[in-house]
């Protein structure tokens, strides 16, 4: 079992090495909120991913793709029809729908990344599911720079808890210590990335006072992380961590953004 590479076949570390990994990223996972693996991906497979990418980010920025995330707009509903005269991209839905208007091998290269075993394992070890029990899938998207150069910062958020929340029910729903995560995301950068700024620690407590009240464009907060990403590093995090997103209107973003969870559901 391989936890950090995709790479041609290299010596299998012993159970005892694989294990002492799986404990130092569930141990970062649960306590910081989330965990950098470097260097997952081999050249090989970063260069298939970015030709891929460039092709669909050029499609959907044309306005030859619906499934998009149009500039300005932070949450769905995103509405196609202003791309590409009134708005431009941020991201890109749906990598995996049948009718991506890629050739074979490109759709293809998202594919195998997607279901590769190196992936697949380390979502498990996250999601303390051994096999052969089962997996759902759930997102694949991309994540660009902003096609007509406007940058833009996302607010503050949790993904599963509105901003709305009160401090009870958030303290109700992120994550306790003992809990089974019920799904797991990623971010997987193409290109050297620090667009995610996280508040390491708030997967497991409700906000503070100053998150409460926190720009609602951005802007900085203390303690915040700004999470320095290599090309073909991975990085796993809990979805209800305070987060949000910069994107730079002059700064070459592509970052593929994906989840898979439990079949059997549940964080008990």
């Amino acid at each position: 079992m391989s936890f950090i590479t995709l790479a041609p076949p290299l010596p299998s570390p012993t159970r005892d090495v694989e294990q002492q990994i799986y404990v130092l990223h569930q141990t970062r996972l649960t306590t910081h909120g989330y965990v950098i693996i470097p260097s997952f991906l081999p050249p090989s497979t970063l260069s298939a991913l970015r030709t891929a990418s460039s092709t669909l980010i050029s499609l959907s920025s044309a306005g030859q793709w619906p499934h998009v995330r149009t500039t300005g707009k932070q949450f769905p509903p995103w509405d196609p029809s202003l791309v590409p005269h009134s708005a431009g991209i941020w991201g890109v839905q749906h990598l995996l729908h049948p009718s991506l208007p890629l050739p074979p091998s490109q759709r293809e290269a998202f594919v195998k990344l997607y279901f590769s075993p190196a992936l697949l394992s380390l979502s498990r070890e996250i999601l303390s599911l051994p096999p052969p029990d089962g997996l759902v899938m759930e997102l694949f998207n991309l994540l660009c720079g902003p096609s007509d150069g406007k940058g833009f910062e996302l607010s503050w958020h949790r993904d599963d808890i509105p901003a709305s929340a009160t401090e009870e029910e958030e303290r109700e729903r992120v994550w306790k210590p003992g809990e089974v995560y019920s799904h797991t995301q990623w971010n997987l950068p193409l290109y050297d990335d620090n667009s995610l700024v996280l508040m390491p620690g708030s997967h497991s407590r409700p906000r503070t006072a100053a998150e409460r009240e926190a720009d609602p464009h951005g802007g900085d907060l203390e303690g915040q992380v700004v999470v320095e990403l290599k090309a073909g590093d991975l990085v796993f995090y809990d979805n209800n961590i305070l987060h949000r997103g910069v994107y730079s209107g002059g700064k070459q973003r592509v970052t593929l953004h994906g989840s898979v969870g439990r079949a059997d559901g549940g964080r008990g």
